[in-house]
């Protein structure tokens, strides 16, 4: 196991096996010294583990959760594009996508599940600038939807 993977572990998390797309796209594309990622919704095995809006049928705490799960599919894409973790310079940018009931208004918190396992694993490097949307709906009624850009 490698320097940047070992947090992972550290923090009692396991990257789950890379996300398989289920449209035409891929689910990383990397420019230059830059990587991006396609977006993650809460699954495994290509099965969504939480549906639902935040706000009415989801908690925050929920939504944290789904948020959490999204990220490390993130992290299983760039690993299996990268061959390793530890290629990553810093983390630069996380955008979250929140499916929100009327009046609901905390995307920045529940999009806070996936930046601080991005923190806590990467300690400063993973510090990013962020977007925390509220949307209607996501793909196959997911809570929330995360997408990263990383440097390598």
């Amino acid at each position: 196991m490698n320097i940047q993977e070992d947090p992972i572990h550290a923090v009692e998390l396991e990257l789950p096996s890379p996300p398989v797309p289920v449209a035409n796209y891929v689910p990383v594309r990397q420019v230059g010294n830059l990587v991006f990622t396609s977006g993650q919704t809460p699954t495994r095995d290509g099965i969504l583990t939480v549906s639902g809006k935040l706000g009415r049928e989801l908690t925050v705490e929920e939504g944290q959760q789904a948020s959490a799960t999204a990220v490390l599919n993130c992290l299983s894409a760039l690993r299996q594009h990268l061959g390793s973790l530890d290629r990553i310079v810093s983390v630069v940018s996380l955008t979250g996508y929140v499916a929100s009931a009327e009046g609901f208004a905390d995307q920045p918190a529940v999009i806070n599940g996936a930046s601080l396992i991005l923190e806590r694993a990467f300690g400063d490097k993973g510090r990013h600038a962020r977007a925390a949307v509220g949307v209607a709906e996501l793909p196959g009624q997911a809570p929330v939807e995360i997408s990263l850009i990383v440097e390598v």
